[in-house]
């Protein structure tokens, strides 16, 4: 008799049974699952097509000696797309569920397998799966069998497969899921186990709740030591686990509890690690080293506390390791970084010491606009209420000749409107003769007027506000730009829009009455003089 002669007669006797009699269907059974294990092509499909599969769901909710040995074979035969829908339509995704809980190691691995299988691409069953409660099991087999590799790869796989639930993060709030994920992570054998645990991290790391547990139960510290303990080598698995667990140790770091915890007042290990990553020659180390720096300076104290540290000099050397054909991503994330430490006003004046100002701006040749926007807002923090910064930056002719070729960026708009708002911040903060000049030389003034017309509030503002302060301070070199500009028309369009801002209209008034007040307004028509005298 053929393998395809047997399993058909195999078949023909399950389908015509009345009686499921143990004695009688295990050598049928016995023949289904040896087509199945020797990979027969069609086995599954024929199988499932044969009328048999109600049968299997009546077998397995008798728990009959033939339980284990029908969940195999459902779990075999689910191997195939082609089934899983037929298996569902019988009923065997719910004839199943109640084995996950024996207490038969075998029997959880089988089951485990068929449901797994049989719902991997149907999100209304693993809806109907966390309905039923199945997350927290998962979670409790993990927890009774932590050393059977095979089951709890089974259930890993599982939490993967519905991580990105929020029905499984919030069925996981209370179930101590870290401490569980945390002893799988630190005995797994292999790459593809680090993977699976790393990808369920991520994806319940994306609950604020998750987040904070993962941080109170060692889930960073335990993703650092894993990379500690893979740095140095070349295999390209291992620095795949690496930089996932640098990018989850980066995602984690956004929230803001379990970011302090991490933290630690400036002792955290995790803290410590990181600052580690920015003196490696992992070029994703260093980027996740630079982004987790900018996430820890979330607030003043941290900042503060970062600069007492000695986290600067370490981010400068890694921009410098960058200038020249480096990794754009490594130079943002470093400019975003001491963006956020210069925050605070203490750390402005301690950054522009420390020469930050001068070691940056090698970054100005750079030719990428990522960089090049990041640069420009560093810059402007750091001046912001720093009069002597603004002066010295505003005086340079080279960075105004950059930032003039920036205010003319026609493709990429980030980069023209940071530029824009430094050229009006080195006038704001430094209300310096010298400045207001270098600037009107450089043609910048130009670019401040066209940015009063913009459509963003806060920049029509600054722009306002520089061209008063301007005009007050050097009217003289700043006349014939604004007659070059209709300055004053433009102006009068501010006041007479109904749909303006009243900021904008206020600082609008502001400059018209700078305007008024100076003793040289040769340059204005006589309809412009009669719109600034409104002003006295």
């Amino acid at each position: 008799m053929t393998e395809t002669d047997s399993l058909s007669d195999a078949l023909k006797a399950i389908s015509v049974s009345t009686e499921l009699i143990e004695e009688e269907l295990k050598p049928h059974l016995d023949t289904l699952l040896s087509a199945l294990l020797e990979k027969k092509k069609g086995a599954a499909v024929e199988i499932a097509g044969s009328g048999i599969l109600p049968s299997l769901a009546q077998a397995l909710r008798r728990r009959s000696g033939l339980t284990c040995q029908v969940a195999l074979l459902v779990a075999e035969m689910a191997r195939e797309a082609a089934v899983r829908e037929p298996c569902i339509a019988a009923g065997l995704v719910t004839a199943l569920l109640p084995h996950l809980n024996s207490d038969n190691p075998e029997m959880l691995l089988n089951t485990g397998r068929a449901i797994g299988r049989i719902c991997f691409d149907s999100s209304a069953q693993q809806d109907q799966l966390v309905q039923s409660g199945v997350i927290p099991r998962l979670v409790s087999i993990m927890r009774e069998y932590p050393e059977n590799d095979p089951l709890v790869n089974v259930c890993l796989l599982a939490l993967c497969n519905l991580a990105d639930m929020d029905s499984t993060r919030e069925a996981l709030t209370d179930q101590g899921v870290a401490e569980v994920l945390t002893f799988q992570l630190k005995r797994a054998p292999d790459a593809e186990r680090r993977h699976v645990i790393l990808e369920v991290l991520g994806s319940l790391g994306e609950s604020d709740t998750l987040k904070l547990q993962f941080a109170e139960s060692g889930v960073p510290e335990a993703l650092s030591e894993m990379i500690g303990g893979l740095q140095g080598g070349s295999d390209p698995h291992d620095l795949c686990s690496i930089k996932i667990a640098s990018n989850l140790i980066v995602s984690l770091l956004l929230g803001d509890e379990s970011m302090q915890k991490c933290f630690g007042e400036g002792s955290g290990l995790v803290y410590q690690d990181v600052l580690s990553w920015l003196q490696s020659s992992n070029t994703q180390l260093q980027l996740s080293g630079a982004l987790a720096i900018a996430n820890f300076a979330r607030n003043d104290s941290n900042c503060i506390k970062m600069l007492d540290l000695g986290v600067v000099p370490h981010i400068l050397t890694l921009l410098e390791q960058h200038v020249d054909e480096g990794d754009v991503s490594v130079q943002h994330a470093g400019l975003s970084a001491l963006r956020n430490l210069a925050i605070p006003a203490t750390n402005k004046v301690r950054m522009l010491e420390d020469g930050v100002t001068e070691r940056i701006k090698t970054l100005l040749r750079s030719d990428m606009p990522p960089v090049q926007f990041k640069l420009l807002g560093t810059l402007r923090m750091m001046v912001d209420g720093q009069e002597e910064a603004a002066t010295v930056l505003g005086r340079d002719a080279v960075l105004l000749a950059r930032v003039m070729e920036w205010c003319d960026a026609k493709d990429h708009a980030g980069v023209r409107g940071e530029a824009n708002r430094l050229l009006a911040a080195l006038i704001r903060h430094s209300r310096n003769p010298e400045v207001i000049h270098a600037v009107t030389k450089a043609d910048g003034v130009r670019h401040l007027i066209s940015m009063a017309s913009s459509e963003h509030v806060i920049m029509q503002n600054e722009a306002l506000v520089a061209l008063a302060i301007a005009s007050a301070v050097d009217i003289e070199s700043v006349q014939a730009p604004f007659r070059e500009a209709e300055l004053v028309p433009t102006l009068q369009k501010m006041l007479d829009d109904p749909a303006g801002a009243v900021e904008v209209k206020f600082s609008a008034l502001g400059l018209i009455c700078s305007l008024a007040n100076s003793d040289k307004i040769v340059f204005l028509s006589q309809s412009d003089i009669l719109l600034v005298y409104t002003c006295e």
